[in-house]
């Protein structure tokens, strides 16, 4: 792996395309794809990250749900990396909670999310696999999955009084 890649910001033109497709899954680029995007987002503490947000148009998503300062009630559950992923909604119930973006610093929002979703996707070997996600996981996963519809968390907001600044959101989890 050569240099770390900046993660994109808002405004980023990548962070509003739809990711395509991947359909060669022993391509060496989509390889160190896998390899950076694990990296960037262990070294940043996300929960999860998606392939347009470093740079790379592809559908690829990693969900990595654990606690973290930002997330500390957070269920811990091992990464996976799901590639050219759909989903299907299991409980129609949408609940609001806080999300933030490695792609927008600085603030956090109260976002509307289904609550259990049934995850279609390919793993790394380009094999089938589902998988169902609820509550914490389903969230990070949705959150994800929009960044590869050329969408952020911002986007699913009913109302702008729902974003706080990074400094009050820690005081309203902390409370």
């Amino acid at each position: 792996m050569t240099e770390k890649p900046e993660i994109a910001q808002l405004g980023a033109d990548i962070l509003r395309q739809q990711a395509r497709e991947v359909d060669d899954f022993s391509c060496p680029k989509f390889l160190a794809l896998l390899e950076t995007l694990q990296a960037v987002m262990l070294e940043s503490n996300g929960v999860g990250i998606a392939a347009p947000q470093i740079g790379a148009s592809w559908q690829v998503v990693i969900i990595a749900s654990r606690p973290t300062a930002r997330y500390p009630h957070a269920p811990d559950m091992s990464p996976v990396i799901m590639v050219n992923p759909s989903f299907q909604v299991l409980n129609a119930n949408r609940r609001k909670d806080w999300e933030g973006c490695l792609s927008v610093p600085g603030i956090r929002a109260l976002v509307p999310r289904y609550q259990s979703v049934r995850v279609n996707y390919q793993n790394a070997l380009g094999q089938h696999e589902q998988m169902i996600l609820d509550d914490f996981p389903a969230r990070v996963f949705q959150h994800e999955f929009d960044h590869l519809q050329g969408l952020v968390y911002l986007d699913r907001l009913e109302s702008n009084r729902d974003i706080v600044s990074e400094t009050e959101f820690f005081k309203r989890i902390a409370a």
